[in-house]
């Protein structure tokens, strides 16, 4: 007996939601799956929406505080690997690597967004471009480790650390062939003396950058 009724309330279960349906349909004059896909539909435009809004306005930043320098040799101190960083807790890897895309390809056809407010291809493509573009794996190298250890310190450095040492592997590699150096004169001279500012801005990104992510998410 207890099956039976069972399968009565099933089927008028069912028979309820078939009416519930017929009254939406009446209502809207269209079918019900029509209407759940147009609300999807709007649900992931507003989403991509979203995401094109952060990643515009990342990019803004990053045009705004990259070309702060203090010019110290060939290669001058910047914001941009913080700008990175802190870019990886608000955004993620993916999308923070594309608003860095953005911005390289900003300062590629002219605007004053590298250091010293200079742009252009010549900058990209010059001597000490390979620290520009070493910034994409330090993005993608950093990303992943700060978004798959999120919330953990140690990893999220490591990260960071490994990343920066991706961005100088290429970057003095670049420099080398460009500019005629050895390699140990290319280190003494393009990245020992950055040493000591990136390990600040790492400690900064470390510390600031989860509080950052997780007031973003209780935000929604």
């Amino acid at each position: 007996m207890s099956t039976r009724k069972k399968q009565m309330e099933n089927m008028n279960e069912h028979d309820n939601m078939i009416n519930q349906e017929k009254v939406i349909e009446k209502t809207v004059g269209e079918p019900v799956g029509k209407v759940r896909g147009r609300v999807e539909s709007s649900s992931s435009q507003k989403i991509s929406t979203k995401n094109m809004a952060l990643i515009a306005v990342m990019t803004a930043v990053t045009c705004v505080l990259a070309p702060l320098s203090i010019p110290i040799g060939p290669v001058p101190i910047t914001l941009t690997n913080l700008t990175i960083y802190f870019g990886l807790y608000i955004l993620g890897t993916r999308k923070e690597t594309v608003s860095y895309l953005i911005y390289l390809l900003l300062g590629f056809v002219g605007l004053p967004v590298f250091s010293g407010f200079t742009g252009g291809a010549a900058k990209l493509m010059g001597p000490t471009g390979g620290y520009l573009i070493g910034f994409i794996p330090l993005a993608i190298l950093s990303g992943i480790f700060i978004d798959k250890f999120e919330g953990k310190t140690v990893p999220s450095v490591i990260g960071m650390v490994l990343g920066t040492a991706s961005c100088y592997t290429l970057g003095t590699i670049w420099f080398c062939i460009q500019a005629d150096y050895k390699v140990l004169p290319a280190l003494m001279l393009c990245v020992i003396p950055f040493l000591p500012a990136d390990a600040i801005k790492i400690a900064i990104a470390a510390f600031f950058g989860p509080q950052i992510r997780r007031a973003l998410k209780r935000i929604g």
